[in-house]
């Protein structure tokens, strides 16, 4: 089981993706430790002094003039959390929880967020235990942070709501129990800390960002098979055309393409008919997919720069003794990377589909009508190529940006809010949507490689001509192939794809 060690210093991506995966380890290091007791003693000391501070011993949003007593400070923490566990919906997917708690855990760890070490320590002994809270999917906009889902997470420190172990469900007093941990009373500043902050939204962002890197791979792969498959022109890839443009992720797909044809037995031979020039779908796929990689690389950077952010409010800086009030805590940036993410799948899906519908017309393509001998009796792949349409109908409908919008809350307090939630929570349906497309293009590119030359594809290309013939057969007659585009995409969703065509995100700078 993979250990994450946190200590206040930056993680990268890829550190979290074994969250996503299974139960991890943390391990809080003694620097973590010692940057929470730092943080922790700023807000001692301003008690002390009788300071003002919001969330210690004011109320919340428009009831921030409201001064708390010294005496109920503790039942406000309480009450703070209770008040906010109003989430509605489908409960995330154990993963996103696992990962709210790790991204959650990180920031504290920073020292800025004045809560004690036994806040820290019972996160950790929540992951180590793999006890998930039970977090509503819907009822965050994602102003104040991801306040709905993030009250449901410290209502189970607290023994209140509901936890997962190994996937039943207890209440959180019963959960704790089985788990050995005892629920803590949370301190002055505490319940504000683990309120506020978008680790809800960018542990689901981050788990979209995953998955489009996994279809984008893909999706690069299906291309150069389709490229032989057509015999289309490999001019297209040559770098000097890249490189007068200069985008980054342009002159890397390129490259990533001129690999997998690279000695292709179909590529170099001119033959009567063949097009001079191909259609956009063939020959633009460094500009398309490049401009796709651009995007999820500055996607990737935002929320790369998110899981390690001090993101609730205030905040503290032990350094000058003060205590800030401020909005780190708005979800603007992962609302964005989100959006732009969704643009991304949603092309890697469309380009593969104007290349299945090209496949299928056999005056585009040279092959057989709809990639099968005998059309009319048989349909060959013709509603497979329907199904992509309406996958691509759906994930540009989902695409419409959720960044944009906003709707006023705590009567005014809250008047701009980000929508990074909903932002979020969309990118696990478009990239199952995408990973069915480009599987069914995968499906129509090795056909049309066995139609037009028995199947003998270029080196690079052959790992993606043999992983899609071991879940599928040639189609010599109509069958059902819905179980094979399941089996397809699972693959591409396993990201298996990624070492294939070679563009992992973390290799962008």
């Amino acid at each position: 089981m993979t250990t994450i060690a946190i200590s206040g210093e930056r993680l990268s991506l890829d550190a979290l993706r074994p969250v996503y995966r299974g139960p991890v380890k943390v391990e809080l290091t003694q620097q973590a430790l010692e940057n929470v007791r730092r943080g922790h003693q700023v807000i001692l000391d301003a008690i002390g002094r009788g300071d003002v501070v919001y969330g210690v011993n004011t109320g919340f949003g428009k009831l921030a003039d409201r001064r708390i007593s010294p005496g109920d400070l503790a039942e406000l923490q309480r009450r703070s959390v209770l008040s906010h566990m109003v989430g509605v919906g489908d409960p995330l997917p154990d993963e996103i929880v696992r990962a709210i708690l790790v991204v959650k855990l990180i920031g504290l760890a920073r020292g800025h967020s004045g809560v004690r070490t036994e806040i820290t320590e019972m996160l950790a002994a929540l992951i180590n235990a793999d006890v998930l809270p039970v977090v509503p999917a819907q009822g965050s906009v994602g102003a104040s942070g991801d306040l709905a889902p993030l009250a449901h997470l410290a209502g189970a420190l607290i023994g209140e709501g509901r936890v997962r172990i190994n996937g039943v469900t207890y209440t959180a007093a019963e959960g704790l129990a089985k788990a050995g941990i005892t629920p803590v009373v949370l301190g002055p500043k505490e319940a504000v800390a683990l309120l506020n902050g978008v680790q809800a939204s960018t542990a689901i962002a981050l788990r979209g960002l995953f998955g489009a890197e996994a279809v984008f791979n893909a999706g690069l792969a299906a291309g150069a098979l389709t490229l032989e498959a057509t015999a289309g022109r490999q001019v297209v890839l040559d770098d000097r055309i890249q490189q007068i443009r200069g985008h980054d992720g342009q002159i890397r797909v390129a490259g990533a393409l001129r690999r997998l044809v690279e000695d292709s037995p179909v590529l170099g031979i001119e033959f009567e008919g063949r097009r001079l020039q191909d259609p956009y779908c063939l020959r633009c796929q460094p500009q398309v997919m490049g401009a796709a990689l651009d995007l999820l690389a500055f996607a990737a950077r935002t929320i790369e720069q998110e899981i390690n952010a001090v993101s609730d409010n205030p905040l503290m800086f032990p350094d000058d003794g003060a205590v800030l009030s401020g909005g780190n805590f708005h979800g603007q940036p992962i609302a964005y990377a989100a959006d732009i993410i969704a643009m991304a799948i949603c092309e890697i899906g469309s380009i593969s589909e104007r290349r299945q519908a090209m496949l299928m017309d056999s005056s585009m393509s040279g092959l057989a009508p709809f990639l099968v001998e005998n059309a009319g009796l048989n349909s060959g792949f013709i509603m497979a190529q329907v199904t992509s349409a309406a996958l691509v109908a759906e994930n540009r409908a989902k695409a419409t940006p959720c960044s944009v919008d906003s709707i006023p809350t705590s009567a005014g307090q809250e008047d701009h809010v980000s929508m990074a939630t909903h932002a979020s929570l969309r990118l696990g349906p478009m990239v199952r949507n995408a990973a069915y497309i480009v599987a069914i293009e995968l499906l129509c590119a090795a056909q049309g490689l066995d139609l037009r030359n028995e199947g003998r594809a270029a080196p690079a290309n052959r790992p993606t001509y043999g992983l899609v013939r071991a879940n599928a057969d040639f189609l010599e007659d109509d069958r059902i192939m819905a179980g094979e585009m399941e089996a397809i995409a699972a693959e591409v969703l396993d990201g298996v794809f990624v070492d294939i065509s070679g563009v992992p995100l973390g290799a962008v700078n």
